[in-house]
């Protein structure tokens, strides 16, 4: 008797789900005997166990034993049930097998709102978006309640495709259902926006939450850092840390980024000093972070100190100092950590072929790049891409091969790229192949008609070669269009503060002791027979007017400042918008000559790390 009450009280404490055994077994609700009960329950430890394995698959995204799990879920007829069935779907989403989520979706006989969320949620975090939007308004259509987490997972679709048009109706739906305040909607909203470039309304919907939570923060820094806004990324950063607000990896990995884009060292090493009181220095994501940052401040040993103190190093650490060093011009020390990845059992993947034929291209190295290259199909099984195609017609170009570097653009099994022509005109610039420049120039027009430096490079090459009528009919074409030319731009860090020049600077505070430092430096480096190299200067003016305008070019002033300002034992690290000119670099090297400093300078192709009189690049760039 005492049995038979046990197990009544356990048939009572059964759910839903659980009854449905009844009615498989035929069990009367209000009269079971003890040998049903006893069935039942047996039944209930089997589902129970059944749904501990689906949840510990999901978790460890083994799809293999899921399936199995699915199969006993079959042959016990629990298929139908409404909470299993939604275990199946994140089971299956998960481990990346959206369409099995979509067949169990599809043969559910009832649907509660967790089932409908589950499967749009799945489908927009495995790639299917269109499928994720389409699945919401069938949603709509059958008059199915909808819940905040429907909505921020429709908006998630939508960001990942950029669907504005879709965007902005759910924004509006949203505040037709008083849910566009809330915490899940807002911070998806703002996510969308900002990935789509509507950074502005991203700033809006922010700014009116009543409501932000960690996640909010964090979209709202990296919607800043993708929009390449760093130093408000910067501030509202600092605002969260005031406020106490706990920081992820994935804030700390934007706000690293945002110090990499403005070259911000001291902002850089101090989220560097958080990240080691809060552990969150071995996270891959973020340690990757940190060593573009530092290669991209001009410090490659930190950024390799970083990756030696990571234990396990994936993929990704692998590419970000492999790169690095390429930058830098250490394409020695680029292949020797090539080889050295395969040797850890890690194999390259295209990313990190990329990064090794550009390291061959800042050195001149064409064998060797033609060896990679090669070793990509034949080795490593990759099919290149139009960004490999691009690097090796960078390599020939570079090396002075302009030919080899169209035949390759005509052969190649893509259309090339604004980059790729881009690169071959740079090239014909260097070498003064006037021929093929007209060709490149002409495609460029086409595929960018906005970018002014196309019609400068070009009348730039028409100028090196003493081209003058066709130098003033691409001025005119120029300046009748609507496109602006890019003035050059070097900025300097100088404790926590960065100062920026243009050429002929007049609004910095000190600029007139600038001036006069500059031309006292000038007449010591006239001693150790320095001359302005007037032919980088380009204008159709007289001698004299080129050697001043050359005199007060940005990156000139930007070093005098730091010599100034620096103390004698730091590196100077100026940063520039556009290609060092080839009398600012012979500068450069003298300058450190005399005064036993070393300058590191990035321009929009790599760094140069001037000391003793040389350049890291070898005269190459």
């Amino acid at each position: 008797m005492k049995t038979l009450r046990r197990y009544t009280r356990l048939w009572c404490s059964f759910g839903p789900q659980y009854r449905y055994f009844s009615v498989l077994a035929n069990v009367k609700p209000q009269s079971p005997t003890l040998e049903d009960l006893v069935y039942v329950s047996a039944r209930v430890a089997h589902v129970s166990s059944l749904h501990e394995m689906l949840q510990l698959f999901a978790r460890t995204r083994v799809p293999m034993k899921g399936k199995a799990c699915h199969a006993q879920v079959i042959c016990v007829g629990l298929q139908a049930d409404i909470i299993t069935a939604n275990m199946l779907i994140a089971m299956y989403a998960k481990c990346g097998l959206v369409d099995c989520a979509r067949k169990v979706f599809d043969k559910m006989p009832e649907r509660s709102l967790v089932s409908w969320n589950m499967m749009i949620g799945s489908l927009a975090q495995n790639g299917e978006e269109q499928e994720a939007l389409s699945l919401f308004v069938e949603m709509q259509r059958e008059g199915i309640s909808f819940s905040e987490f429907t909505v921020s997972s429709v908006l998630c679709a939508c960001a990942a495709k950029c669907a504005m048009f879709e965007c902005k109706q759910l924004h509006a739906f949203a505040i037709k259902a008083a849910m566009d305040f809330n915490v899940f909607v807002g911070t998806a909203l703002l996510d969308v926006y900002a990935k789509c470039n509507l950074i502005k309304d991203a700033i809006w919907v922010f700014e009116c939450m009543p409501e932000k939570s960690a996640v909010t923060w964090s979209s709202m820094v990296a919607g800043y850092v993708q929009n390449e806004l760093y130093e408000e990324a910067l501030v509202l950063f600092r605002k969260a840390q005031m406020m106490g607000l706990e920081q992820n990896q994935y804030t700390i990995s934007s706000i690293i980024c945002a110090c990499a884009g403005l070259a911000a060292l001291i902002e850089g090493n101090q989220v560097h000093a958080v990240l080691c009181k809060t552990g969150l220095g071995s996270d891959i994501y973020v340690a990757s972070s940190l060593i573009n940052m530092y290669a991209r401040c001009g410090c490659i040993q930190e950024a390799y100190i970083v990756f030696q103190g990571v234990e396990e190093k994936s993929i990704v650490l692998w590419n970000a100092v492999i790169s690095g060093f390429g930058r830098h011009a250490h394409s020695l020390e680029a292949m020797i950590l090539f080889e050295k990845m395969q040797q850890t059992g890690i194999f390259p993947n295209k990313v990190t072929y990329i990064a090794v034929l550009s390291a061959c291209s800042h050195m001149g190295l064409v064998e060797k790049g033609k060896k990679y290259f090669n070793l990509m199909t034949r080795e490593h099984n990759l099919s290149p891409d139009v960004l490999h195609y691009s690097c090796m017609v960078d390599i020939f170009g570079r090396a002075g091969q302009i030919h080899k570097a169209y035949d390759l653009i005509k052969n190649m099994p893509f259309d090339a790229t604004a980059s790729i022509w881009g690169s071959l005109l740079s090239s014909c610039r260097v070498y003064g192949n006037l021929e093929l420049a007209e060709v490149a120039a002409k495609q460029l027009f086409e595929l960018e008609p906005n970018n002014a430096g196309n019609h400068v490079l070009l009348s730039n090459i028409y100028a090196a070669n003493k081209k003058w009528e066709e130098v003033a009919r691409a001025r005119k074409l120029l300046n009748e269009s609507e496109v602006k030319k890019e003035r050059g731009k070097s900025w300097i860090g100088i404790k926590d503060k960065v100062h920026s020049f243009m050429v002929g600077e007049r609004n910095h505070p000190k600029i007139a002791e600038i001036y006069s430092k500059l031309d006292n430096l000038i007449e010591e480096l006239e001693k150790l027979d320095y001359k302005a190299e007037t032919a980088h200067d380009l204008h159709y003016v007289e001698e004299g007017r080129k050697q001043e305008l050359l005199r007060h070019h940005s990156e000139k002033l930007a070093l005098t400042f730091g010599l100034m300002c620096l103390p004698s034992n730091v590196p100077i690290r100026i940063m520039k918008n556009l290609r060092i000119c080839g009398d600012c670099h012979s500068f450069m090297k003298l300058t450190s000559s005399l005064t036993g400093r070393e300058i590191i300078v990035r321009d929009t192709n790599r760094f140069h790390h001037f000391k003793n009189g040389y350049c890291s690049c070898g005269d190459f760039w």
